[in-house]
């Protein structure tokens, strides 16, 4: 079981924790949301919680639940720019389905 961060995201996520001062990596979940049924939650993260599975890469942590980790395993997380938008890409395998407007997703 992994999830995995390119280097841009490591990149993105290293200079937003230095800005912000503080903070230990980013915790990735999942919450019910959306015509599929589920979205991702990324948040900054202050501390390790009691049970996280840290996975880490190009020195930044990535922190999840053990509960969330059935549908993030395997996610590779990416920042991109694309024109004037910029933003996490999630590239998971075990997506099923994806709604239209690219809010939620299903396993």
């Amino acid at each position: 079981m992994a999830v995995t961060l390119t280097e841009a995201a490591a990149r993105h996520v290293s200079r937003n924790l230095q800005r912000r001062g503080k903070g230990v990596g980013v915790r990735l979940g999942v919450k019910a949301s959306g015509c599929s049924g589920l979205a991702y939650d990324l948040e900054y993260a202050d501390a390790v919680a009691p049970g996280d599975i840290v996975f880490e890469a190009h020195g930044v942590k990535l922190l999840v639940d053990p509960k969330n980790l059935p549908f993030v395993d395997g996610t590779r997380l990416d920042f991109v720019r694309e024109g004037l938008n910029e933003g996490f890409r999630f590239d998971n395998p075990r997506e099923k389905d994806r709604c239209g407007c690219g809010e939620s997703f299903r396993v």
